[in-house]
């Protein structure tokens, strides 16, 4: 089994998703812009401008950078002051750690949320257990492209045969088969036929747990 995991944090690590869908829906609401839960799901991650601008321009709405930035703030603003409480890690998640950690697997947690958001919702005992936390405030471009995963070798000095990602979105396993890496996905939020170019799907994260600690499948 691999030395290097790379776990997502939204939907993968933590049941954080339903919450920032509420927030994004409410804030698309004060403009009449209607997104169902799933459309937030299918692009979680996915927060830069012109992958932003293709989503709006499929409903046919055209969006300029300047009003994107104004929603992704009054967004993150939402969240923190309405939602963020209610955030909690998926049950298996702790000892799953814990047990990583005591293999000792090299665990990093990469993730497009800024680091005022993780501040909110990252349990203090978890920064514990990652020896790289890398925030999409961090990096020059974020999921889908492979710039996070990349910079995350480049920093553990990793390599690509010696590292996994555990991830729950497209934007996410597209991130990681970008950057050349064997890709497990989680369905805590999509089905498996939105995740399908994954290397790997597990239902759950007791099936995550077999893989990663005893390579079972």
């Amino acid at each position: 089994m691999k030395t290097f995991i790379f776990f997502d944090l939204d939907g993968t690590l933590l049941d954080s998703m339903p919450y920032h869908a509420k927030a994004w829906i409410e804030i698309f609401s004060r403009y009449n812009l209607e997104f169902k839960e799933e459309e937030v799901y299918l692009y979680e991650g996915a927060i830069e401008f012109e992958t932003v601008q293709e989503i709006f321009a499929k409903k046919g709405i055209k969006i300029e950078k300047k009003f994107f930035e104004e929603l992704l703030k009054k967004q993150k603003e939402t969240f923190i002051n309405k939602y963020a409480k209610y955030v909690k890690p998926f049950p298996e998640v702790p000892e799953l750690l814990k047990h990583l950690k005591k293999e000792r697997k090299k665990l990093a947690l990469v993730t497009s949320s800024h680091t005022e958001i993780l501040e909110k919702v990252l349990p203090k005992t978890f920064q514990e257990f990652f020896t790289l936390i890398l925030t999409g405030d961090k990096i020059p471009k974020r999921k889908p492209h492979p710039a996070p995963y990349l910079e995350t070798l480049k920093i553990l000095k990793a390599s690509q045969h010696n590292s996994l990602v555990v991830e729950n979105s497209p934007a996410g396993v597209m991130s990681a088969k970008n950057a050349n890496l064997f890709c497990i996905a989680i369905t805590t939020t999509l089905s498996e036929k939105y995740l399908s170019f994954a290397d790997l799907i597990v239902k759950d994260h007791l099936e995550l747990k077999k893989i990663l600690l005893n390579g079972e499948k």
